[in-house]
């Protein structure tokens, strides 16, 4: 009985076990069925979590768009760096009709040292190394020092349609062409830690969105190495380029702009100095240079975020004068042969107002007291027409507020006074702020019959698809004037400088009739009142030549400037501006002796070049070993009014390092560019030395330039 009690026991524990184990698997089952079924469980997407273990989704980067100048010049473009991947493996190619690995090596290899060997010596090495790299026993190769490429040779290589060869980012970046040349008209952008290329200042910042296009993106399936599997479906959103910025800048002009300032500023120290130039027949600005200016390729010289061109705010002293005659003009209280006793006046508060020679000239007429910069003049027009008429006519010139211009940080300058010293200090630009711009849209309405224009930067854009979606217009703000004001006033700045001050004489260029306004203004001190050192001052040139019909105007400006010859600066600029425009007056024998408009040179011989250059005391500087020019920096026909350097490229691969010591910053920097050698600048100014030394042979694949300015 106990035998049978044990062995039913027995019995019953193995039914349970198996009942246990049964109702487990049973467990099991309805889970894998759930499974099966649902896309969700415990939380987790499973389609999702399957796929991110073999998919893969990259950003495709938008191509930002380029500047250029008037003319279709690049002035800031794309300088990416890319490096080659030849893919070997063929587990990565499924159909032969489209391979994605190497298949034919040798094609590859010769294809590829056509793009990056420039000469035969250095396309053996090429086909040597090459060789090596893609019959390695590896799923991906790199091709070493050969396998860094620009942008432009990795356009070429793509147009070649070479199986299994693919691009790796290894660097975007902007490149400015000209250095510091109009920076802050052009900004900076500069790359953030995701890749992403943004624009920060100047024409960069204010078009951001327009030049960076928008980016797409790839989704695939990726192999066990990461890479693309070959024939399988993708999910792709091309990229959208951004589009291209053509500015009104017009580079001849930009040009001399750039040597007046550097001329102007050789051992004269300033708080500031700036020069612009405007079209006087539409608004465009066609150059501005400054001092302080900045490398934008480097930030080098930035200490300073806004734009002087529209970000700086300053008393202006007698150039104002201009539109306060021109307001007792057009309100009636003017006639040029009444007279005022120059020297000094008592306002009614018991302020004096003293011409800067207080003896004064005795009784002058209004004419005189204009051509004579008579404060005493200014103040006695307007106590005739009270504030709020001298306010409204200085509003409606543009002062006190924004011009509009594609440009950021613009600001609005101060239009505020009313009491009777008040007014009389406005009168003659003092106690008020302005713009440089300001001050170019306002003299538009003397150059264009009244009229003002609406200062423009840009001159179009254009997208991706070549479709110009933005072109200036002449764009006029209103009549301000009538044109017997306007006309009246060019005969007025024409007596200023032809028939003024003998020491105004010295602004007449020799090529051109040039017509205009001088400024001094004294500076307001943080402490109350003006400040009283010998340099405190603002100091500036309004004007606009030829006399009869303008056609361009002329602002230059600076601030506590010791030194420097503002009357030369500027007639030698106009005469410079008058002849790489070609524009001149029949009045004046025209000396061309300074201009140089640069010949075409490639498919010359390089004995040609070096002879024709010398004639013309331009400055060659040959690159390459070879006998035959290929190309040329700058492009033929440009115009200068130096003998800046021209860059003669040959058809020999042997560069060697030439003499760059008291170059420009513009001149190393091109150079680097024009051959393709990276480079680190270190300090401000013309160059004093370099780690390669004159006469090394320069290898531009391997070599970095470090260069010392000073």
């Amino acid at each position: 009985m106990k035998k049978f009690k044990r062995i039913l026991k027995i019995h019953l524990n193995v039914k349970l076990t198996m009942l246990i184990v049964g109702l487990f698997f049973i467990a099991i089952i309805a889970k894998l069925s759930y499974v099966v079924i649902s896309s969700n469980v415990d939380g987790i997407n499973l389609t999702e979590f399957a796929n991110s273990r073999n998919t893969a989704k990259e950003t495709i980067y938008a191509e930002r768009g380029t500047i250029y100048d008037v003319d279709g010049n690049p002035l800031a473009k794309n300088a990416n760096s890319y490096n080659i991947i030849a893919f070997l493996s063929p587990s990565r190619t499924t159909d032969m009709n489209e391979p994605h690995h190497v298949v034919d090596k040798e094609m590859t290899v010769n294809k590829l040292c056509e793009v990056l060997a420039s000469d035969e010596e250095k396309k053996k090495s090429c086909l040597s190394d090459l060789t090596g790299y893609l019959n390695q026993d590896l799923y991906q190769a790199e091709l070493g020092p050969w396998g860094k490429v620009s942008e432009e040779e990795k356009r070429k290589i793509e147009s070649l349609e070479l199986p299994g060869i693919s691009f790796q980012t290894l660097a975007k970046k902007r490149q400015y062409i000209n250095s510091s040349w109009a920076s802050y008209i052009l900004g900076y952008a500069r790359t953030d830690e995701d890749g992403n290329i943004k624009g920060e200042l100047g024409v960069e910042g204010y078009f951001d969105d327009k030049l960076k296009g928008t980016d797409g993106f790839v989704e695939y399936q990726k192999d066990a190495y990461g890479y693309q599997m070959a024939n399988t479906p993708e999910n792709r959103s091309e990229a959208i380029s951004g589009s291209d910025i053509y500015l009104t800048i017009n580079s001849d002009i930009q040009n001399v702009l750039e040597n007046a300032i550097a001329t102007f500023s050789k051992g004269n120290t300033m708080d500031w100095a700036l020069v612009a130039v405007m079209d006087a027949d539409n608004g465009n600005i066609l150059g501005a240079a400054t001092n302080p200016s900045f490398n934008p390729n480097t930030l080098e010289g930035l200490d300073n975020y806004l734009n002087p061109l529209v970000g700086y705010q300053y008393e202006p002293g007698s150039t104002m004068k201009t539109f306060n005659w021109m307001a007792a003009m057009e309100n009636g209280v003017y006639n040029g042969e009444d007279k005022v006793l120059s020297g000094s006046m008592k306002l009614s508060d018991g302020t004096l107002v003293n011409d800067f020679y207080k003896p004064g000239w005795g009784m002058i007429t209004f004419d005189t007291a204009y051509a004579y910069s008579s404060n005493v003049g200014a103040a006695t027009l307007a106590l005739k027409l009270g504030a709020s008429k001298l306010t409204d006519f200085y509003n409606l010139c543009g002062f006190g507020s924004k011009t509009g211009i594609s440009l950021p940080a613009e600001e609005d300058g101060v239009i505020d006074f009313y009491y009777e010293s008040e007014l009389a200090n406005a009168s003659f630009g003092q106690g008020i702020m302005v713009t440089p711009i300001q001050m170019l849209q306002g003299l538009s309405i003397i150059a264009n019959d009244g009229v003002m224009l609406k200062p423009q930067i840009v001159s179009k854009i254009v997208d991706q698809d070549g479709n110009v979606t933005f072109e200036a217009e002449r764009t006029e703000v209103s009549q301000v004037t009538s044109k017997e004001t306007a006309k009246k006033m060019r005969d007025l700045m024409h007596k200023v400088v032809y028939d003024g001050f003998d020491y105004n004489l010295v602004y007449a260029p020799k090529t051109i009739e040039l017509i205009g306004k001088t400024g001094t203004a004294e500076i307001a001190s943080e402490t109350g009142g003006y400040m009283t050192g010998y340099n405190d001052y603002v100091r500036s040139f309004a004007g606009m030549f030829p006399y009869e019909n303008p056609k361009y105007i002329i602002y230059f400006v600076t601030k506590r400037n010791t030194g420097g010859d503002i009357p030369t600066t500027v007639s030698t600029l106009v005469d410079d501006i008058a002849r790489v425009t070609n524009l001149v007056n029949s009045k004046n024998d025209v000396d061309n002796s300074k201009i140089i408009e640069i010949p075409q040179y490639i498919n010359t011989t390089v004995d040609f070049t070096n002879d024709d250059t010398k004639k013309k005391n331009i400055t060659a500087i040959i690159i390459g070993n070879g006998k035959n020019v290929i190309n040329q920096y700058p492009p033929a026909n440009t115009k200068t009014v130096d003998t800046s350097k021209i860059f003669i490229k040959t058809d020999g691969a042997e560069i060697k390092m030439p003499d760059v010591v008291n170059w420009s910053t513009n001149e190393i920097i091109r150079y680097c560019n024009f051959i393709g050698l990276n480079y680190a600048l270190k300090g401000y100014g013309k160059v004093k030395n370099t780690n390669i030394p004159k006469d090394t042979i320069i290898d531009v694949k391997t070599m970095n330039i470090e260069i010392e300015l000073g």
